[in-house]
């Protein structure tokens, strides 16, 4: 059975997380944060001292990770680790496991398996080019990495005048540059995606912009 999917990609810090669970809780669909896999992940395998240039033990760990979703918490082995997987450190060795064939494969079929028969919006790098290709309504979402590194700047509460800023911002710059340049799964704008830029929105008015191309497509 086919189940309706709103899928919405974008770089690191576009916001895709917050305006994809917000168009979810309007919908009263399901929400898949893709990324959250393979933050865990790369997580798990730190606490399980296995090194990313081991392919087959890492895919390994993805097949079998012990997590669990409930009430926008994650739990990791029974512990919840939501603000364990947003730190920088985890965020780039994601970035590192996620240019993995076997890891990509290993949670292919688990992001799927989120789909819901009321509906799931899911956000992601590749979620509108090779997790869903038959979504709904495709978006890619971005701003400008000056935007986005402010953005992530504002979260962690550091001043933007200062070198821990230009370190955000560098950081951005090379995740960019790699999911852009990965052989498997590359991030980019499927052909028939909307492109949203949110450099000057606000996340209410991302969020209006979704719910208006749902709607144009629905009809």
């Amino acid at each position: 059975m086919v189940y309706p999917v709103i899928a919405i990609d974008g770089p690191s810090a576009s916001g895709k997380g917050t305006v994809a669970a917000r168009v979810a809780e309007t919908l009263g669909w399901a929400y898949l944060d893709s990324g959250a896999l393979y933050r865990l992940t790369a997580l798990y395998m730190t606490q399980q001292g296995v090194s990313p240039e081991k392919e087959d033990a890492v895919a390994d760990l993805a097949t079998h990770l012990p997590v669990m979703f409930h009430h926008g918490d994650i739990f990791l082995n029974g512990n919840n680790v939501a603000g364990k997987i947003r730190s920088e450190e985890i965020s780039l060795l994601a970035s590192q496991i996620a240019a993995l064939p076997k890891v990509r494969a290993a949670l292919l079929q688990r992001q799927r398996d989120f789909a819901k028969s009321q509906g799931l919006v899911a956000d992601g790098r590749d979620m509108a080019t090779v997790v869903f290709p038959n979504a709904v309504l495709k978006i890619f979402l971005t701003a400008t990495a000056q935007i986005r590194a402010e953005r992530r700047a504002k979260q962690l509460g550091v001043a933007l005048d200062t070198s821990e800023f230009q370190q955000i911002l560098s950081d951005i710059e090379q995740r960019d540059e790699k999911d852009k340049n990965r052989a498997i799964a590359p991030l980019k704008q499927a052909e028939d995606a909307y492109l949203i830029d949110s450099s000057h929105l606000t996340i209410d008015e991302t969020v209006a912009k979704v719910l208006d191309l749902y709607r144009q497509v629905e009809k």
